[in-house]
């Protein structure tokens, strides 16, 4: 199975964000789309992991590369089948974050609205792993001026991993248009010599 990535959104969020998309074009550019899913995930976590599973048994061992909750559920995903993972700026134990939250959420690029419950709230608590001792097969990149999440937690949580701290930022990480390459070395996919990525359209 050819190099392929699995780009997992945060809450609330879609195939539509912009780190999906800067992704999605990169990948275009360099004639691997096919080698990349961003399934849009159902607001229920049960439902979102089988998709989820349902995208790696298709691209076989995909880089897992999560955004925010997405970072959670890649948590989970990687160390069930011992895949590789990027995460940025990743949710820890997201299930505790949602007091005062249940109720009527909307997705931010389609307009759903759906009910947070305390299901969707059990569901998430249930996926949750012990912190992984995974080293350089899971990469968390932060940035401490994430105005959504504490970086301090993921910087606690992943510390045997192969963590990048960056000053400044925000919870949607700037600069990942120019860190793209950096993403698809991870995946394996060699870089092109003549070309460089253009998502400055992005």
């Amino acid at each position: 199975m050819s190099a392929s990535i699995l780009y997992i959104h945060g809450f609330n969020s879609s195939p539509l964000s912009r780190k999906a998309h800067q992704l999605e074009t990169a990948m275009r550019q360099r004639g691997l789309a096919e080698q990349l899913r961003i399934p849009a995930l159902h607001h229920h976590p049960r439902q979102a992991i089988a998709q989820l599973e349902a995208a790696i048994v298709a691209l076989g061992q995909p880089l897992l590369v999560g955004s925010s909750l997405g970072g959670y559920y890649a948590t989970h995903l990687a160390e069930r089948h011992g895949l590789k993972a990027l995460l940025i700026n990743p949710a820890v134990a997201p299930h505790r974050l949602f007091d005062g939250y249940l109720g009527t959420q909307r997705n931010l690029y389609t307009d759903e609205a759906w009910e947070l419950t305390l299901d969707h709230v059990q569901a998430l608590a249930d996926l949750e792993v012990p912190a992984p001792s995974a080293g350089e097969r899971i990469q968390v990149w932060l940035q401490t001026g994430d105005e959504t999440l504490d970086y301090r937690h993921a910087q606690r949580y992943y510390q045997a991993c192969d963590l990048r701290i960056e000053v400044g930022g925000d919870h949607g990480f700037q600069g990942f248009a120019q860190r793209l390459d950096q993403v698809l070395a991870f995946a394996g996919i060699a870089p092109e010599r003549d070309a460089a990525l253009d998502v400055s359209s992005s």
